[in-house]
């Protein structure tokens, strides 16, 4: 019999999607059965008493979590989010709930041997709760005691060679896309760039000495597989240079039905003979394509490689040679001032080892970030509140048309005086002698 009576919790299995309180309630089980022969090193009810937390919170319209402020273990401020209930007299299973950061493989590959000894681990000294994967991208340890954090800690570390993520107001855990590995579109290789900034930056990513949190995250195409362009203050999304690849026979197999559009996935339902005119030519955002003489044409210089053309014919049109990837700034989450996109930064930058001018755009952003922005201001915040321009000082990066936003909209322009061929001095002078004459 279940320790706490969860009525509004058990609505939410009636729906005809999976519910995490069903996985939940079989954890509570497990544990209850595994009692007598697994010595736990936390309270064997703690799912339950999640789960009665949780139903109390449903109740009263308010969380029952309060922060813990930092907790973590030795030498890493980053890593550990404390948690504890405000009600532990009757939810003791979850006085402590603490929720440990741990940093996922680039592309989030893993052994099944890797997952049995994390989950191992887990089911010993936490709550066997897990998060894959948090919105960080980390693998996510839900509920722990504060005595067994420097034992989680030490074992994956040593035993298992596997670090802590990021979390505070520090770097976060750098997260990728599966890259080359698995995705013909790749323009660069994401887990590569991933691994090597993640290496470099270990002491911006374990003790927090930023106005703010700060996250990396890498698309290694426009289709934007790990949602960077949304959801990271600086974001690398691989473009290309030169132009799309087009096999003008494959296009016609297309337009004959001989190819399925959109690699079959839409193979379930018969949506008709494919129209390329209505589904790929009049649905580009730029209008840079059209039919002549039977064949696809594409202006290039207009292309914003937003990838639908390719996705939808991908036997007939692929990405081009010259490699790299385009750096936006500035995404994040409505926390203080609304959700924000990332602006382009760098329209395209060449990624290859050692990275050692993407290093150079990092390092300066963050420069400017640190002396200029306020406590829990992100770095989109900063922009928002000083301006682009002043990014683009503080990088030293060349204005170039594809920064602007939209058309000016206000006609006053204001010069700085170094900008100005002569200075202020000549413009005073030259305005003197006019009305003198």
């Amino acid at each position: 019999m279940a320790k706490h009576a969860t009525p509004l919790l058990d609505q939410l299995e009636t729906g005809p999607w999976p519910s995490f309180v069903s996985d939940l309630k079989q954890q509570a089980e497990v544990r209850a059965k595994n009692e007598a022969n697994v010595e736990f090193q936390i309270p064997q009810d703690v799912v339950e008493d999640l789960l009665g937390i949780l139903e109390l919170s449903f109740e009263d319209g308010t969380t029952h979590w309060k922060h813990g402020g930092i907790v973590g273990v030795f030498g890493y401020g980053g890593g550990v989010i404390g948690r504890y209930c405000d009600q532990p007299q009757n939810f003791p299973g979850v006085a402590h709930f603490h929720t440990m950061r741990v940093n996922q493989p680039g592309g989030k590959f893993y052994t099944t041997e890797y997952l049995r000894n994390l989950c191992d681990l887990w089911d010993f000294r936490g709550s066997g709760i897990t998060n894959m994967h948090g919105s960080t991208g980390d693998i996510i340890f839900l509920g722990t005691t504060t005595p067994q954090l420097e034992e989680i800690f030490y074992e994956l570390t040593h035993t298992y060679n596997q670090d802590l993520g990021g979390s505070g107001s520090n770097l976060r855990t750098p997260a990728d896309c599966v890259g080359a590995a698995r995705c013909e579109y790749a323009c660069y290789d994401t887990q590569a760039l991933c691994y090597t900034l993640t290496q470099e930056y270990q002491d911006e990513l374990h003790r927090p000495a930023f106005p703010y949190k700060f996250k990396f995250k890498f698309d290694g195409c426009p289709n934007c597989c790990v949602a960077s362009i949304a959801r990271s203050d600086l974001s690398f999304i691989g473009t290309w240079r030169d132009d799309i690849k087009i096999d003008q026979e494959a296009v016609q197999a297309y337009i004959g039905g001989e190819f399925p559009s959109n690699g079959g996935a839409h193979s379930g339902r018969d949506w008709g003979p494919f129209d390329i005119q209505k589904e790929v030519i009049d649905l580009c955002p730029t209008k840079c394509m059209w039919m002549e003489d039977g064949k696809l044409k594409i202006d290039n210089k207009e292309c914003t490689r937003c990838m639908h053309c390719i996705n939808v014919m991908p036997r007939a049109l692929h990405i081009g040679d010259d490699r790299g990837a385009s750096m936006l700034a500035g995404a994040k989450a409505p926390i203080l001032d609304g959700a924000q996109m990332g602006s382009l930064l760098v329209p395209f930058i060449k990624v290859e080892d050692p990275y050692d001018e993407i290093k150079e755009v990092i390092e300066s952003v963050w420069d400017w970030w640190m002396e200029e922005g306020k406590n829990r201001e992100r770095l989109g915040e900063l922009m928002k509140r000083q301006g682009f321009q002043k990014l683009l000082e503080a990088t030293g990066i060349d204005p170039v048309p594809q920064h602007v936003k939209e058309p000016r909209s206000n006609p006053y322009i204001f010069w700085k005086e170094d900008e100005v061929e002569g200075g202020w001095d000549r413009d005073i002078n030259e305005y003197r002698k006019h009305h003198q004459r």
